[in-house]
């Protein structure tokens, strides 16, 4: 046989090997790629069982959307009018579109309801009446401007969420504008001041501090399983953060005052304003801040240790 015999059956050979082998491919697949769709089919039938967690549905902070999760916070009324007594009303609707009528308690009450006017210059913090039918209503103190509603429940069975919602209030009224910290609150005679900083991404250990009349406030009254509860906003989008006490009044450590501590974790630096709910002699007001959170590492002490002011500071508990 010639060379350019061999040759030409050399060639025949190994065309058809690979045309075996391109039919054998393809009636088989390519190795490996059945396992992997039904991995990817069993991981989303199993995540998709799973309910999303505040702000899961984007990674966000609470209050930013009014749908997260299958749940949806649906305002009777698209705006209001100014009042001391305005009603307003609205429904949680879940997954099924229908609105939800069981809760649990969280910090003693089935739902929060928090609204601020959008330049922090009103600040309601109430617990609406839930009817039957799973409607929930108040009365809120509205001013002219936009406010933003935000509701924080847990639906049973389910997580706990924060949607928020706007409510713009008809009336011409002037932005309030102040962009300076403050530390320091007055309201009703009582002096509250806080220390410590807000550093993004990690808990942030803030003690607020309440005196009247120069003397400090040590017989505080519970307010919503604490002996205050506390509310910050990011400036801007006002996404909603939780801020969690340390202790509670049953717990035979933490005392009525004058300290009340929290741990508050902000999402990213920027400017935060912070509401303190306190409770005193049957009367429960708010105290305002307002902080700049620092990148992680950076933030410096507020107030001089001990040591250096050479008087004794207030200890958290």
């Amino acid at each position: 046989m010639n060379a350019t015999v061999r040759i030409a059956a050399f060639v025949t050979v190994v065309a058809a090997v690979f045309g075996l082998t391109l039919m054998l491919g393809r009636g088989t697949g390519p190795v490996g790629v059945d396992a992997a769709v039904d991995t990817a089919t069993n991981l989303q039938s199993t995540s998709g069982s799973k309910t999303p967690a505040r702000g899961a549905d984007s990674d966000l902070p609470g209050g930013l959307m009014v749908s997260s999760a299958g749940y949806s916070f649906d305002l009777v009324q698209s705006s209001a009018t100014p009042g001391r007594s305005v009603s307003v009303s609205f429904r949680i609707t879940g997954p099924d579109g229908e609105a939800v009528t069981a809760y649990d308690i969280e910090h003693e009450k089935r739902l929060h309801l928090i609204a601020v006017r959008r330049d922090f210059s009103g600040f309601q913090h109430v617990h609406p009446t839930l009817a039957a039918d799973g409607r929930w209503s108040t009365d809120l103190s509205l001013t002219a401007g936009d406010w933003r509603l935000f509701a924080d429940f847990k639906p049973t069975g389910s997580e706990a969420l924060t949607l928020g919602t706007d409510l713009p209030v008809a009336g011409s009224y002037q932005p309030v504008v102040d962009t300076d910290e403050s530390r320091t609150s007055t309201v009703d005679g009582y002096d509250v001041t806080i220390d410590g900083e807000l550093v993004a991404g990690t808990d942030s250990r803030l003690t607020l501090n309440v005196t009247k009349d120069d003397k400090q406030v040590t017989d505080l009254q519970p307010y919503l399983g604490a002996y205050g509860h506390l509310v910050a906003l990011r400036e801007g989008d006002l996404a909603y953060l939780h801020v969690h006490p340390e202790g509670t009044p049953s717990d035979g450590v933490t005392e009525p005052g004058p300290d009340v501590v929290f741990f508050a974790d902000v999402p990213s630096t920027g400017d935060y304003r912070l509401f303190l709910d306190f409770q005193h002699n049957g009367v429960v007001r708010t105290a305002s801040f307002a902080l700049g959170a620092a990148n992680d590492g950076a933030a410096q002490p507020s107030t001089p240790t001990p040591a250096e002011s050479g008087h004794n500071g207030h200890n958290g508990h």
